[in-house]
């Protein structure tokens, strides 16, 4: 079996961006911990090549799996097109801005590969942050009220305060600010780029990932987010386990947001804020692509993930559990576990 893994920053994306945003070099890190780690447990899997496109510029080095170097962006998407059509399933890591995700999913279909990740409906839809509210609130669940501001137009003054200015389409927290006075408002100016302005809600920042398939959509581990203090919201990584409670209400709420997306398939993230109460929980975000908690909770288990989400793709069952052990990683894939003893 074939597998093409395709990461948007480490494989030739770069060159067919014209304004690289701000967050580059951090989504660059998170990029090179997921293709590094998903690399080597495909490649772990008996009778199974990696494939890879890796950006001349930055030399992307992976233990397992050939990398085939593109100087580029008409070189990267010629490449692409011939490793996904070669490929038995394609993995496609990608950020949501620009239509940077749907376009490359897009190849894969174009060139009659097969996609290992949710479809076209499910990426669409997961892009746009004010369609993804709209659609889980309209099917009971709880996401931060917000209003669509578009480029060029100001944020109005009577919004409620502590607010989120996001970008429409924007991937992890990208141009993402708190807006916490009428003062800030002011001196933003009209904004540059579609946006979303929301509630800010209070609480614990949680990531749930959900591996699908035609007979079983599996909820992982959740993780506990660390998230900077810089008004940025910044993403620092994460930790696992969370206390029972916490996970059962993490997991209860993502998996009836999965349950509501029309073509889940592989590995789909959420991002939660869970409150004081069940009541408070809300939904942020949906990531449809792998996340950077993929490194954390490879470490939490003796089971291959990548193999479960291939069995779990293909419609088969898959036996992975969760071991007695706290884990915590940072963006680069850093990773540190301890084994839980009882006292």
């Amino acid at each position: 079996m074939n597998i093409f893994i395709y990461e948007f920053l480490t494989g030739g994306g770069c060159y067919a961006l014209a304004k690289p945003p701000r967050s580059i070099p951090s989504l660059l890190s998170e990029g090179q911990a997921m293709v590094t780690a998903l690399a080597s447990d495909f490649a772990s899997i008996e009778n199974v090549q990696v494939s890879l496109l890796g950006d001349r510029r930055i030399g992307l080095e992976v233990e397992h799996g050939h990398v085939q170097q593109v100087t580029s962006a008409a070189e990267e998407q010629t490449c692409f097109a011939a490793l996904a059509a070669e490929a038995d399933w394609t993995v496609v890591i990608a950020p949501e801005f620009d239509n940077l995700l749907i376009q490359r999913c897009e190849w894969v279909r174009a060139s009659g590969g097969r996609l290992l990740g949710p479809g076209a409906k499910t990426v669409a839809l997961a892009t746009n942050k004010q369609r993804t509210a709209e659609h889980l609130t309209a099917r009971g669940l709880r996401t931060p009220q917000g209003i669509v501001v578009d480029e060029g137009e100001p944020v109005p003054a009577d919004i409620s305060y502590p607010a989120v200015l996001k970008p429409l389409d924007g991937a992890g927290s990208t141009n993402t600010d708190l807006l916490a006075t009428p003062d800030e408002i002011e001196a933003l100016g009209p904004v540059a780029f579609d946006a979303r302005v929301e509630a800010y809600h209070p609480g614990l920042p949680v990531s749930v990932a959900v591996l699908c398939g035609p007979r079983e959509q599996r909820t992982l581990m959740p993780c506990g987010q660390r998230i900077a203090d810089d008004g940025e919201f910044t993403y620092l990584g994460g930790s696992l386990p969370l206390s029972a409670d916490l996970t059962d209400r993490a997991s209860s709420l993502a998996s009836r947001a999965v349950a509501t997306l029309p073509d889940a398939l592989g590995y789909i993230g959420f991002d939660l804020l869970l409150g004081e109460q069940p009541s408070e929980d809300v939904i942020l975000e949906i990531n449809p692509r792998l996340t950077t908690s993929y490194v954390g909770l490879r470490a939490a288990t003796d089971y291959n993930l990548a193999q479960a989400m291939l069995e779990i793709a293909d419609g088969q069952t898959s036996d992975i559990r969760f071991q007695d052990r706290s884990v915590e990683f940072t963006t680069d894939g850093i990773v540190r576990t301890t084994i839980e003893t009882a006292s």
